[in-house]
């Protein structure tokens, strides 16, 4: 399915990809790195966008030929999670992105979803005086948490 891009006054809605894959989360960084040395995952003037959610339990059973091996229980892993990000709408990107992903990762069978999106993209409009911007609020919460620290 193509979808056809729009425009409001203030972003461009364009067609893209939306990947979207489950992994423990101790392998979302060694997969990420992998991802970002093929695709940049840029938005406007920000690179490595990404989504992360908080952790959760996967169920699954591993059936004959698993790499684990038959079992009778169904087993419930902790600390899941699911990471999404955008791409063009390439599937030879995309192909590349995907197998990166598999051969980073530590599962058989990973989870890997791709749907088309429309995603939107800012028109770049001067908006320093937006009151409901960030840095006209409560400020880079980065440099508000390293002040806490020091």
């Amino acid at each position: 399915m193509r979808v056809k891009g729009f425009d409001t006054h203030s972003l461009h809605m364009q067609p893209m990809l939306l990947l979207t894959f489950q992994a423990p989360f101790s392998d979302v960084e060694r997969i990420m790195a992998e991802v970002v040395k093929i695709a940049p995952l840029r938005m406007g003037r920000y690179d490595s966008n990404s989504y992360q959610s908080a952790p959760g339990i996967e169920r699954y059973r591993p059936l004959e030929g698993a790499a684990a091996g038959a079992e009778h229980e169904v087993r419930r892993r902790p600390e899941v999670v699911e990471v999404s990000f955008e791409l063009a709408s390439d599937q030879a990107l995309a192909t590349q992105v995907i197998e990166a992903i598999f051969n980073a990762h530590s599962y058989q069978e990973p989870v890997i979803r791709v749907q088309p999106i429309l995603a939107s993209r800012s028109k770049g409009l001067d908006d320093t005086h937006n009151p409901n911007r960030w840095w006209n609020t409560t400020g880079d919460w980065k440099k508000r948490a390293a002040e806490l620290i020091e």
